[in-house]
């Protein structure tokens, strides 16, 4: 529950909330038409269109972290949303085509799990500066796991691995091995030859997006923020917005139903 410590709910976070899931639903909707029903969505490899995926996500995933000054197990709700991830990885495939190793219940499952662990530490560093810090570190990783790769002969050949800086200012280049590994897919370095997951969002950078909105939650549960963030909008985003989970698990599982009875 996001209350404030004077029992005021943080309802724009739910409307928030609300709002980015229904797009994410949006999204893997035209994800699984494209690719399991072929059906032609000509926006989806558009670039404007990634940006806005991943601002919604990011916002997700922000609001996600400001939850964890709510929380008064954060180390219990990782285990149960990284098992939740897990259920996904396994079940997805019976369902369609896609596949999930690493997709947002288990980045945020983890995430919460290292914020629980660390949580003190966390909580020693005053706002500003924690958002601060976790800005010009999201954006000095933010290109760890771009790589450029293309096919010749059936096979990737990668151009070019991710790199931590800024582009055309300095970049440090990571190296290839790290990619070729294959267990340091939750850090963004994976091997495009061998791992798959549909839905991907490694600890790098997202986990700086998500640590920075806990930093945003100390102010948003301390009643810090514009009285706008504690008066209702729209209650039935808020309504979809403390039920997120739920949507999450049982959207995929609707679309290929509704898909199935209309294309095949």
């Amino acid at each position: 529950m996001a209350q404030t410590k004077n029992g005021a709910r943080v309802i724009l976070l739910d409307e928030i909330r609300g709002f980015a899931i229904l797009c994410m639903v949006v999204y893997h909707t035209m994800y699984q038409l494209k690719y399991s029903f072929k059906v032609d969505v000509p926006i989806f490899f558009e670039s404007w269109f990634d940006i806005i995926r991943n601002i919604f996500a990011g916002a997700f995933i922000f609001i996600s972290g400001a939850m964890c000054r709510f929380s008064r197990n954060n180390l219990k709700r990782g285990v149960q949303c990284f098992f939740l991830g897990m259920l996904i990885t396994f079940v997805t495939p019976l369902f369609s085509s896609s596949y999930i190793t690493f997709g947002i219940l288990h980045f945020m499952g983890i995430s919460m799990m290292i914020y629980g662990i660390f949580e003190g530490a966390f909580e020693k560093v005053p706002g500003f500066v924690g958002i601060t810090l976790c800005a010009v570190l999201m954006t000095l990783t933010w290109n760890v796991s771009t790589i450029h790769a293309v096919w010749v002969n059936n096979q990737i050949v990668v151009d070019s691995y991710g790199y931590v800086g800024l582009k055309g200012l300095f970049e440090w280049h990571i190296p290839a091995k790290a990619y070729q590994i294959g267990v340091l897919f939750p850090f963004g370095m994976f091997n495009p030859g061998e791992f798959r997951s549909e839905d991907y969002f490694p600890l790098l950078p997202w986990f700086f997006i998500f640590l920075g909105g806990s930093y945003f939650g100390e102010w948003a549960k301390n009643g810090s923020l514009p009285r706008f963030f504690y008066n209702s909008h729209v209650k039935w985003l808020a309504a979809v917005g403390r039920y997120t989970i739920w949507v999450y698990l049982l959207h995929i599982p609707l679309i290929m139903g509704i898909c199935t009875l209309i294309f095949r």
